[in-house]
């Protein structure tokens, strides 16, 4: 078992510091041993661990679990991308959130990262062609996690969404890598204009709770919005906007923001 693990640790080593964690875990809290087992321990990869946590917490109804989980793992397997994204999401939640300990966490309570590896599949459907599927995980996502995703938005890889209630991220938003963002932001358009209507968020930006960016407009790199604020001009690089409307009040105040999560103003200036 040990060189087993050895082995695993030297190609995947997220998946195998998971699984480490998983059977600490059983040893903690043996009564919630057979969750553990079912969702991570019972799985070869980070794939199918994923896959089946996915297809479980959307399952309804209308639709089982089984072929959830068949589309789950077709997208993975179609897709490498998907589960590389979902790595670096997890050290994201990890680096960022105070109350991550542990790269367990995030599969198996967070709903945060597990509504973006719903979109991550929803989005995959969405590029093949399966639109109505697509809309199906977006609308399980939204009623399950309280995340409303459109799986036509583009997002990039080590996305953290701290509490994850109330978002709403629209068709044509595009989300740059390394984005942490908190409770009730939304990235919305403006009106009932068609097409490109959506924001166009930086790699690096720290977006505060219940703030909203309209409109079809960029935020740049390694920025900062803060809580509440209501953005509907472009953001440069760099810079920290607040205020309804949001104006810029001062620098970033740091190399990547969104990993710091420092969201205090200080008199105005950073």
């Amino acid at each position: 078992m040990a060189q087993t693990r050895a082995q695993i640790a030297a190609v995947d080593p997220v998946w195998a510091r998971i699984i480490r964690e998983a059977e600490q875990a059983v040893g903690n809290e043996p009564l919630l041993g057979g969750m553990i087992h079912y969702s991570v321990l019972h799985h070869p990869t980070i794939e199918r661990a994923l896959g089946y946590r996915i297809s479980l917490k959307l399952a309804n109804g209308e639709i089982s679990e089984q072929i959830l989980r068949e589309i789950c793992d077709e997208a993975y397997a179609s897709d490498p991308e998907l589960a590389l994204a979902a790595r670096a999401d997890i050290v994201a939640v990890f680096e960022r959130d105070p109350a991550c300990h542990r790269f367990l966490q995030p599969l198996l309570f967070f709903k945060g990262f597990q509504a973006v590896q719903a979109y991550r599949i929803a989005n995959w459907l969405w590029r093949e062609g399966r639109t109505d599927l697509a809309y199906l995980f977006q609308m399980r996502c939204s009623e399950v996690f309280g995340v409303d995703i459109h799986p036509a938005a583009r997002i990039g890889r080590g996305i953290m969404i701290d509490h994850a209630h109330s978002i709403v991220i629209g068709e044509t938003a595009v989300v740059g890598d390394n984005v942490s963002m908190l409770h009730s932001v939304t990235l919305g358009g403006t009106g009932k204009e068609e097409e490109d209507r959506h924001p166009k968020i930086g790699d690096g930006v720290l977006i505060g709770a219940g703030a909203k960016v309209l409109g079809n407009i960029k935020v740049g790199n390694c920025s900062r919005i803060a809580a509440g604020s209501v953005v509907l001009e472009e953001v440069p690089p760099c810079k920290t906007v607040a205020g309804v409307p949001a104006r810029i009040v001062g620098e970033a105040g740091c190399p990547q923001p969104a990993v710091s999560m420092d969201q205090i103003l200080r008199g105005g200036k950073i």
